[in-house]
């Protein structure tokens, strides 16, 4: 299950930008030729968050279809199954253009409180 080495990934990510403040939402982008299970991938991320600043934060993913270039006649075509053919021509030599993604693309924080019960001023 590669998704257990995804989601320590991406809970090393958010912690470490994270610092002192806990995370509420973790936004990836997960590209369709990663071939992630969505299902596992929120489980293990639930599971390894336990315990760090990423406890309790809500994944939200968002799919990157796969696209192509054709290299035999020039078509940008949709990459919908395997094998990887152009929709135009019906050729093999492609360039993948999108689908191979797998970002942390944003993070949502909460503010860290003071013991007066306002946010903490750094100064």
């Amino acid at each position: 299950m590669h998704e257990l080495s995804i989601a320590e990934a991406i809970v090393r990510i958010a912690a470490a930008h994270a610092g002192d403040r806990r995370v509420s939402k973790v936004e990836v982008k997960v590209g369709h030729l990663r071939q992630v299970v969505p299902s596992a991938l929120e489980f293990a991320f639930e599971l390894v968050a336990q315990g760090t600043p990423v406890e309790g934060a809500t994944l939200e993913m968002q799919a990157v279809p796969a696209a192509g270039l054709c290299r035999d006649c020039g078509a940008d075509t949709a990459l919908d199954a395997f094998p990887l053919t152009c929709a135009r021509c019906g050729g093999l030599d492609l360039e993948v253009t999108r689908g191979e993604e797998l970002l942390v693309e944003a993070l949502e924080l909460e503010e860290a409180l003071t013991t007066t019960g306002g946010t903490r001023d750094d100064g």
